[in-house]
Formats: structure tokens, C-alpha cells, sequence
């Protein structure tokens, strides 16, 4: 999770909500990302899409079948959809997103029986770091409107 801390400062740095995602195959990191929605005018440039992106390349595949995901920030419905399509076996994330988190905080896409593929899901890990990356940045961000 540190890595994917790592990453959301990343985000940060450049002004982006920080969020911030690794991949591991084993005991590598194949997959990088942070936030990058503003940066390149993309609603698809999240920290976990980028880093799926990066992972499939390095595999060369598009399941990530035994892979983790260490993400700062609960999966919304489209990181989910993601995950779930790329077959990752196991999600790690820090803290709940109570406006869009479909890892168990509005739904649980991630684990939803009717789809052909269920994650192993783990919440909470470094919580606090994780969570106060999210509040300093938002009380900076409105410290300036």
C-alpha cells in the first residue's frame, strides 16, 4: 500500500485528487498509476485503470489472473467493472469512498455472485494515511476557492 501512497502523492504533485494504484504479480510491481482525470481531460484516467493498463502490457495479457491491487481509494463503478474484467484476483484498498465506492460501501461489485468472476477484497489497509492524503487535499484545494 505504501506504493500505492507513493502514487496518489504522484497525482498530487500535479494537482490531480490523490489517488494512487500498484499492481503485484508475485512479488513484482507490474502496474503503476495515479489519478490523471485533469492532466489529460480523460474521465477514464483513474489510478486503477492506468495501472491495469500497464500491468496487462508488461504480462502480455489481458487477465490479470493472480494479481493484487493496492488502490488508496475504495473502486468506483467503473474501476470495479475493470477489475472484474481483467480477472484480478485480489483488491487491497485504504479507505471507503461513501459517494462512489462499489467495493462494499454503496454495492459490492466486486464481489456480486452473478458475475462471472468474484475478487478477493480486503479494506482498510493504512486507512488513516490514506484517508487524511484525501482530506488535506480537499481542505487545500477549497482553502483557495
Amino acid at each position: 500500500m505504501q506504493e500505492a501512497i507513493e502514487e496518489a502523492l504522484k497525482a498530487e504533485r500535479l494537482g490531480e485528487v490523490p489517488i494512487g494504484a500498484v499492481i503485484v504479480h508475485g512479488d513484482e510491481v507490474i502496474g503503476r498509476g495515479h489519478n490523471l482525470r485533469e492532466t489529460s481531460m480523460d474521465p477514464t484516467a483513474h489510478a486503477e485503470i492506468i495501472a491495469i493498463r500497464e500491468a496487462s502490457r508488461k504480462l502480455g495479457a489481458w487477465r490479470l489472473l493472480d494479481c493484487t491491487l493496492y488502490v488508496t481509494l475504495e473502486p468506483c463503478p467503473m474501476c470495479a467493472g475493470a477489475l472484474i474484467q481483467s480477472r484480478v484476483k485480489k483488491v487491497v484498498y485504504g479507505t471507503a469512498d461513501p459517494k462512489a465506492g462499489c467495493a462494499g460501501t454503496l454495492m459490492n461489485l466486486l464481489q456480486e455472485p452473478r458475475f462471472n468472476h468474484e475478487t478477493q477484497l480486503v479494506s482498510g489497509l493504512l486507512q488513516e494515511e490514506c484517508s487524511a492524503l484525501l482530506t488535506q487535499f480537499f481542505r487545500r484545494l477549497r482553502g483557495r476557492l
